[in-house]
């Protein structure tokens, strides 16, 4: 199997084509919500949860049964401009952490019942340095974002995409400047805890980085100034409303890669709700952007996934309530 686009026109053209919700299982999910022992909206979110869910499963009463963590790492050419705490050897280590189920993503997967992968993207050829040339070729973001397409099981029924790769939290804020406007102060934070000086240079980057590139159309915005793991998680959010798969958004680094199908084609994160809210500074400004209220809020700014894959358990019970639970009929309880 390959992934069904060659170019980024052609994706852009799988965006506008994507399928919606079914009617029929959402109504259906609408009215068993209503008929089950409990008061209406006693549930809060987790009742607008399970709906959600059972329309993009198109069934009323579904079941959380194959989710799926998929961990994208890339490098990064910017890295040369001093804007990481850490070397960028670093992403090939985690890689191999990861491998090794020594992550924190990895004990979070096996908690909820996700089978995990890692795709390393080319570590040994960053991408170049975008305060002086397009991070990449169409052809290299064609093909990472090819990768993460073909990386989704069409079998899961839930999807997380996380990523590793020093540096990326710069090439998140100057696509989320791209392609949701504002100034490069307003979307560069500390990432990995560089100090006042770093996170000067890092703002520094990014906005030399918006000067220089042309970058209207959010696609070409994720080619000038994007890394390989965020285009890859971009083509697994966009292969998961594919297969009608609903998706956990991770924090600053993966709304930063959806923002791109956001904004070339509307609707596209109908199927994706908010993981959670993490503690780099932009994430907030990038949730409220994208139209996103988080289901957590713990300060976590790890990336990797985890924010979205601890979101699972909240998914989870929300789904084992509609699904589980038994209706005022069924149970002999006056509805009132």
């Amino acid at each position: 199997m390959q992934a069904p686009f060659t170019t980024l026109s052609e994706f852009r053209d799988i965006l506008g084509r994507a399928p919606q919700p079914d009617a029929a299982a959402t109504q259906g999910a609408q009215d068993r919500n209503g008929q089950l022992t409990k008061p209406p909206g006693a549930l809060g979110r987790l009742e607008d949860l399970a709906i959600w869910y059972a329309g993009w499963r198109g069934t009323d009463r579904p079941q959380i049964s194959a989710p799926q963590v998929v961990i994208f790492a890339g490098n990064h050419g910017v890295c040369a401009q001093g804007v990481s705490a850490f070397p960028a050897e670093v992403t090939a280590q985690m890689v191999a952490n990861f491998e090794h189920g020594g992550a924190a993503i990895n004990q979070l997967s096996k908690a909820f019942g996700a089978k995990m992968q890692v795709h390393a993207l080319s570590l040994d050829t960053p991408t170049a340095d975008f305060t002086t040339a397009p991070a990449m070729t169409e052809a290299e973001v064609v093909t990472a974002l090819q990768i993460g397409w073909m990386a989704v099981d069409p079998a899961s029924d839930l999807l997380v995409t996380g990523e590793m790769g020093i540096g990326n939290t710069t090439s998140a804020a100057a696509v989320a400047a791209a392609v949701l406007g504002g100034q490069a102060a307003d979307w560069t934070g500390r990432g990995t805890g560089v100090d006042d000086a770093g996170l000067a240079r890092k703002t520094d980057v990014v906005a030399k980085a918006l000067a220089l590139h042309n970058m209207d159309d959010p696609l070409e915005a994720l080619r000038c100034v994007g890394g390989r793991e965020l285009a890859a998680m971009a083509g697994a959010i966009a292969a998961a409303r594919h297969h009608r798969i609903p998706v956990i958004l991770d924090g600053f680094i993966c709304c930063a890669a959806a923002a791109v199908l956001a904004k070339t084609s509307d609707g596209a994160l109908d199927h994706t709700v908010a993981g959670h809210q993490s503690a780099e500074a932009a994430h907030a400004r990038l949730l409220h952007a994208l139209g996103k209220e988080p289901l957590l809020n713990l300060g976590l700014r790890l990336g990797e996934g985890s924010g979205a894959a601890l979101a699972i358990g909240v998914l989870k019970g929300a789904i084992a309530c509609h699904s589980g639970m038994v209706t005022f009929a069924e149970a002999g309880v006056s509805a009132g």
